[in-house]
């Protein structure tokens, strides 16, 4: 199955790591990424610390866990590429609607990241 589909149409929690300039680590709980091809995948972000530290450092890593028994997920290592702002592309992305979107004082960024790596969620046969 490919990303695209996987995240389609699979149940879970995603966790998203950044960290700034200097470092220092945030991880925060953000949905399924919209993948857009095999090496492309974007987040809608709001105006928090994880886009913050987007700014001075470009490098991601989201773990993604199955809904169900075990430890089943992936993880995505990841480059910010660039970041969109039109608020009708954020709106027509998102897959629940909610009320906290709706306050036009708060700043949504769509932001694409290049997929540098997938890994399974627990162990794999990589050399770390």
């Amino acid at each position: 199955m490919n990303l695209h589909d996987y995240f389609e149409t699979t149940e879970g929690t995603g966790i998203l790591a950044t960290s700034n300039s200097a470092g220092l680590v945030d991880v925060a709980i953000y949905s399924r990424p919209h993948v857009t091809d095999d090496n492309t995948a974007a987040f809608i972000m709001r105006q928090h610390l994880s886009h913050e530290n987007l700014q001075s450092n470009p490098h991601a890593a989201f773990m993604f866990i199955e809904k169900g028994p075990g430890y089943k997920g992936k993880r995505l290592y990841l480059t910010k590429l660039r970041e969109e702002t039109d608020p009708a592309l954020i709106d027509s992305l998102r897959r629940k609607p909610s009320k906290t979107y709706a306050d036009p004082d708060v700043k949504s960024f769509l932001v694409y990241f290049q997929i540098d790596r997938v890994r399974p969620l627990v162990g794999d046969k990589e050399k770390e």
